[in-house]
């Protein structure tokens, strides 16, 4: 491997961290042991729906109550009103104002900048939105600001090939020599396989690979503290 693209959201930080604080805030109801499966859900419909917006099928705002609403309802909790849901997107949103990087994971960002190793990052996701989390999260530190696509500025999302292939045009990046890393095995792994990339499955929520779909990623981590040993074998 020469180079490396990372996701952001659950794999430089914890996104489990501020939506649990949002749902505690707004949906107090919501048993703890629910958390974990809730987010899944969320995440799914995230991913469900996005492309919606970028269709202009749908607003963002009702994309952002529909993935709340149905993300409660599969877990057999009532259905909340329009309002509910963007209160929660509000709070949300504040939470993430509040979202560090994961230590294990700027260790891995200080090893690959020390090494010289060409770093981005491909996310999913509306462009401020997306964009504020760079900020905050000072991904700029370590990955140039050219180096960063954000899916709806792009037109196109993982898991398209068309993303991945703007990404190492756009990146000066030889796919075949390319890492990308990610949590998420539909969006990130299956990505990276339709764009010739390699990659490495961040998988600490532990999730299954779909039905019928064959592994293509070179390793699958499943915790921070193993992310910086999996990198730094690939890498040295």
């Amino acid at each position: 491997m020469r180079t490396v693209v990372f996701d952001v959201d659950d794999t430089i930080y914890d996104q489990q961290q501020p939506f649990r604080n949002a749902i505690n805030a707004v949906f107090p109801d919501v048993k703890p042991e629910d958390m974990h499966a809730l987010y899944i859900r969320f995440r799914f419909h995230s991913d469900e729906t996005f492309p919606k917006v970028m269709s202009d099928e749908w607003t963002l705002d009702y994309m952002r109550y529909y993935r709340i609403d149905e993300s409660l309802k599969d877990l057999s909790y009532p259905t909340v009103s329009q309002e509910a849901g963007l209160t929660f997107q509000k709070t949300y949103e504040d939470e993430l104002d509040n979202i560090v990087m994961h230590p294990e994971v700027k260790k891995v960002l200080d090893f690959l900048k020390d090494k010289q190793i060409p770093m981005g990052i491909i996310t999913n996701g509306p462009t401020d939105h997306q964009y504020k989390k760079v900020k905050q999260l000072r991904l700029e530190d370590w990955i140039p600001t050219d180096n960063i696509i954000i899916s709806q500025s792009t037109g196109f999302q993982k898991p398209e090939k068309e993303i991945f292939d703007l990404a190492a045009k756009e990146f000066k990046m030889d796919a075949e020599h390319t890492l990308y890393v990610g949590d998420s095995f539909e969006n990130d792994i299956c990505g990276a396989t339709n764009g010739g990339w390699k990659s490495l499955w961040f998988n600490h929520r532990l999730r299954a690979i779909p039905a019928n779909v064959a592994p293509t990623h070179l390793k699958e981590v499943t915790s921070f503290d193993a992310l910086f040993p999996a990198i730094q074998s690939l890498f040295s």
